[in-house]
């Protein structure tokens, strides 16, 4: 999808929030909403965000164990940590 045409305003979004949830979910799209012409949120597909949210967690993941200091967690420890930050982000 164009970014042209992934840009909305609020207006937009709340006279077509329903057709909107249909086509992000059945596309799997990502559009960004506007207010008095500024961007103000994505909207996107639960599906998009937890995969968004897997790829950082193991970016993270993978900085702290580049780490070598002596406070450096193991792996265990660092997987536990970003699942209970993820499920505290939910």
């Amino acid at each position: 999808m164009r970014m042209s045409e992934a840009v909305k305003s609020i207006s937009y979004l709340k006279a077509n929030a329903a057709n909107m949830i249909e086509e992000i979910n059945k596309d799997q799209k990502t559009f960004v909403i506007t207010q008095n012409g500024e961007a103000k949120v994505i909207v996107q597909d639960i599906k998009i965000y937890e995969k968004t949210q897997e790829t950082m967690a193991m970016l993270k993941l993978l900085a702290m164990t580049r780490d070598r200091s002596k406070d450096a967690k193991g792996i265990q420890e660092t997987f536990s940590d970003l699942r209970n930050e993820l499920k505290s982000n939910q």
